[in-house]
């Protein structure tokens, strides 16, 4: 039942029947200018305008200007996450420096001069009978300390580093067969 059908206003009793030459989305308009504006002002509004060329006029402004402030909504709601986009991008660039900064402080800070390490001269290892391997590698050890080497990986170089003669031959050897023989110390 249509709002403008209301049996309750003696005055106006428009139907669909009675307006047959509007479109449905002209009647749908009638009807929101009905809730808006109340149904007396329909029936005046559609009295007035005997000319169907002229109540299809009336409508279609109407409808026009619904679309208009739409549209208004829309680019306002559009501006105002325009807005709030750029003010992400701001305060995002503004941590990402504050971030940066933070690091350059800190990295300053660990990438300050390393303490002098010191360096120890060990005998190279040839693996022969005068050499004594527990002595060697209490030297390597010592060493190793000395120059501050924490990786693994580095120090099985440093100490391969430090071979000579057969000891040399056998430990290229070995990792020639296989890379990772020597894993660690």
């Amino acid at each position: 039942m249509n709002m403008l059908d209301d049996e309750d206003d003696q005055s106006f009793h428009a139907t669909r029947d009675g307006y047959s030459h509007l479109s449905d989305v002209e009647w749908d308009a009638v009807e929101r200018i009905g809730s808006t504006m109340g149904i007396h002002a329909v029936s005046v509004m559609l009295e007035a305008l005997k000319n169907r060329d002229a109540q299809h006029a009336t409508i279609a402004k109407f409808i026009q200007n619904e679309l208009d402030a739409e549209r208004e909504k829309v680019a306002l709601l559009h501006q105002q996450s325009s807005q709030q986009a750029e003010l992400l991008r701001e305060q995002g660039a503004q941590q990402f420096e504050l971030l940066r900064q933070q690091q350059a402080a800190a990295g300053g800070s660990m990438h300050s001069r390393r303490p002098e390490t010191l360096k120890i001269y060990i005998s190279k290892y040839r693996g022969v009978e005068e050499d004594s391997l527990l002595r060697w590698f209490v030297e390597l050890d010592d060493a190793i300390r000395a120059r501050r080497i924490d990786d693994v990986e580095m120090q099985v170089a440093f100490a391969q580093s430090n071979l000579a003669g057969r000891a040399k031959t056998w430990a290229l050897g070995l990792k020639l067969h296989d890379p990772y023989a020597f894993g660690s110390l």
